[in-house]
């Protein structure tokens, strides 16, 4: 699992890029804060990794965690972890 941020001068956005390699799934998808929980899907890629950039916006932290095959998982690259209560379960979070 990596995440990548990219900064933009220009804007007060960072391009956020998740990547999974060594997964073997059908579907990825990383759900979160800046997506309200509706899901991003990671392309798979001809090497077999999973990728998707998403924008967000500065000086923020975010909820997140990825759906793998129906699974939900945290990234162990992630920023840090924080308990939610809806889900019953630790978030990863994601700080840019």
């Amino acid at each position: 699992m990596a995440i990548t941020k990219k900064y933009l001068k220009s804007k007060p956005v960072c391009k956020v890029t998740f990547e999974l390699a060594d997964i073997d799934a059908n579907k990825v998808s990383v759900v979160g804060s800046f997506n309200e929980w509706s899901g991003t899907e990671l392309k798979k890629l001809k090497n077999g990794k999973f990728k998707a950039t998403i924008d967000v916006e500065k000086g923020n932290s975010y909820e997140f965690r990825y759906i793998v095959d129906e699974t939900y998982i945290n990234d162990v690259e992630a920023d840090s972890y924080v308990w939610n209560e809806y889900a019953s379960a630790e978030n990863s979070v994601l700080t840019v």
